[in-house]
């Protein structure tokens, strides 16, 4: 009897341990378990932002001579030279060839430009690297939103070739961006054409050129005006204060108007007219057909490097 008591009471007490260290036990194996998973289930390292690409070296050009070591860009990359070349051009020599691809530039990390604009800041700053501040990458870019099409016909060869041909006109025009209004001020007062039933309600030495496309006279600035939903013709200073306003001008004037041509920049360009007939649409009657030759061909060269820049062809018929 006193045995069984005393066996009794010796598994009370181990009843009693064993519930006080049932709480103990079960945290040490969710312990271990969570121990057990980190073991073996892999830990995922945070995404790092991608990099910034470089930007872009000097655009090659055919009839340069390089040597071992220089660097140029083409076709939105950079690419190093192994040893002297001249007219060999980059990305068709393979492997064992001259050049070697250092990686895109000017873009970041292989992703698009974030603006979506098929010209990259990098390669805007390459074309322009003298242009006055007023002239800016993001008043082009917030411009692109009045003329959706600017850029988007067409194959990729095509849409860089447009924007080359666009720029390479306004570069003519305004002397690489640097001159927002038109220097010759004795011409301001020729620019009010008098016979229109609105007049010149901003003076009749108001519409003088202004802009990447140096709009002028009366009559275009009230058609932009009216176009782009902003009355420039009772305030024509809006092209020289404004960025986005300046360039949607420009825009205008290349995607809807002919002027003394028969198809509009846009149509040159995508419908294969060529080069030259955007020349023809903005001062042909000056410039083409003999009128001055060396004018025409500083547009040419410039459209030639612009090309070069963006990595594509300027096509066929560029003068005019």
């Amino acid at each position: 009897m006193n045995e069984r008591k005393s066996s009794g009471r010796v598994t009370a007490r181990i009843r009693a341990r064993a519930r006080r260290l049932r709480p103990w036990l079960a945290a040490s194996a969710a312990s271990g378990a969570a121990a057990l998973v980190a073991v073996l289930l892999p830990v995922s390292p945070a995404t790092a932002a991608p990099a910034a690409a470089p930007a872009c070296a000097t655009a090659w050009n055919s009839g340069a001579v390089y040597t071992g070591g220089s660097t140029v860009s083409h076709g939105n990359h950079n690419w190093q030279a192994k040893w002297w070349t001249r007219g060999e051009t980059p990305g068709t020599t393979g492997q064992w060839g001259v050049w070697v691809d250092k990686g895109e530039c000017g873009t970041g990390s292989g992703n698009p430009d974030p603006s979506g604009f098929i010209v990259s800041q990098a390669q805007f700053e390459q074309m322009f690297p003298n242009r006055k501040p007023f002239y800016t990458y993001q008043g082009l870019v917030d411009a692109l939103k009045a003329y959706p099409e600017f850029t988007k016909t067409g194959s990729e060869e095509v849409r860089k070739r447009e924007a080359a041909a666009f720029l390479a006109n306004v570069s003519h025009e305004t002397g690489g961006l640097v001159h927002v209004v038109e220097q010759n001020q004795a011409n301001y007062p020729h620019y009010c054409d008098k016979t229109q039933p609105y007049g010149c309600p901003a003076g009749n030495d108001a519409y003088y050129g202004r802009g990447p496309i140096q709009l002028s006279w009366n009559f275009n600035y009230k058609a932009a005006g009216d176009a782009l939903g902003i009355d420039l013709l009772n305030n024509p200073w809006l092209v020289e204060r404004d960025p986005s306003v300046a360039w949607q001008t420009g825009l205008w004037y290349w995607n809807t108007q002919k002027g003394p041509g028969t198809v509009t920049g846009h149509q040159a360009i995508v419908d294969g007219h060529g080069f030259g007939e955007s020349i023809r649409s903005i001062n042909g009657t000056l410039e083409c057909n003999g009128g001055n030759p060396a004018q025409v061909q500083s547009r040419i060269n410039r459209f030639k490097e612009f090309t070069q820049i963006l990595g594509t062809t300027p096509g066929d018929k560029l003068s005019c």
